[in-house]
């Protein structure tokens, strides 16, 4: 097999989910409008990702967050659950 139809190949897949996920963001504005993106905070998880947020709330901003309140509230709440 020639190198360039095994590059073709490789590209061809990233190239088709491009592609797919173009049009589904098209016609998620044609039917809703304008979305703004941002990064989101799960709180249960203690993870983030990245969805459409409402125009009048902020994204999650990883500067801002500070890790030891998180470890705070946890230590807080197995105190409570163990004093319970």
């Amino acid at each position: 097999m020639e190198i360039q139809m095994i590059a073709i190949l490789l590209v061809v897949p990233f190239t088709l989910v491009f592609i797919y996920a173009g049009i589904h963001e098209y016609r998620r504005y044609k039917s809703e409008g304008r979305a703004k993106y941002g990064l989101v905070y799960d709180e249960e998880t203690g993870t983030t990702h990245v969805t459409g947020i409402a125009k009048d709330e902020d994204g999650y901003d990883p500067i801002e967050f500070d890790p030891s309140d998180q470890n705070k509230k946890e230590i807080d709440n197995e105190a409570e659950d163990g004093k319970a």
